[in-house]
């Protein structure tokens, strides 16, 4: 059985791997429980690089969120829920979906580790939100899995991002230049699949990857 020590000295790796990844404070703090002014004193000594800005409050990003978000968000959220169904606690399932994220798309990247903190949070009903309003459905289609409101039904290829990504690749040079060609171990294999069958299609493709 762990001890308290064993137990903080968890957190503390977590926290700095959390920050390495670009987290805020807040973000540390919730996922780890280690105090925002400790996390900084440990992991920020310069104050100018404690990352800024609002960070999401709501899932509601991910609902208007144009189709490589989406997609992106779906890579992050697919291979979250694996790593809970095979044991992992939330906060290491985290980092690992996010660093093959990060092994499948190229920088920089759109989704950051605050904005997968907060879709995590509305998946599992952690952290920021008291019960889940978003689920991880497998679609008929094409086997990927993605995410959508809790109580979706998932018909073929009506709300996945994947199939719809699909449908566009010959015609947008931004969605081609999204997905590197490389394979990684990291990210599920349905979806794996699916990303290099869009590069088989257009091997050459290059363009300017759209921002967040």
């Amino acid at each position: 059985m762990p001890t308290r020590g064993d137990r903080h000295l968890r957190a503390m790796q977590l926290a700095k791997q959390l920050a390495a990844l670009g987290a805020r404070l807040k973000t540390i703090h919730l996922i780890t429980g280690i105090p925002p002014r400790q996390v900084q004193s440990l992991f920020f000594p310069d104050p100018r690089s404690i990352p800024r800005g609002r960070a999401p409050d709501s899932a509601e990003w991910y609902h208007g969120a144009n189709l490589i978000l989406r997609t992106d968000a779906c890579l992050i959220g697919a291979k979250y829920h694996q790593l809970r169904t095979q044991g992992l606690a939330a906060g290491e399932a985290l980092v690992l979906a996010y660093r093959a994220y990060q092994a499948a798309t190229l920088p920089p990247y759109r989704i950051s580790l605050d904005r997968a903190f907060n879709l995590i949070s509305y998946i599992d009903g952690i952290w920021l939100a008291t019960a889940p309003t978003l689920s991880v459905l497998t679609c008929p289609s094409c086997g990927c899995e993605f995410i959508a409101a809790v109580g979706t039904v998932a018909y073929p290829g009506d709300a996945c991002p994947f199939c719809k990504l699909f449908e566009r690749f010959y015609l947008d040079h931004r969605i081609q230049a999204s997905y590197p060609a490389r394979r990684t171990c990291d990210i599920a294999e349905r979806q794996l699949g699916m990303l290099a069958l869009f590069h088989m299609l257009s091997p050459g493709a290059e363009g300017d990857t759209p921002a967040e």
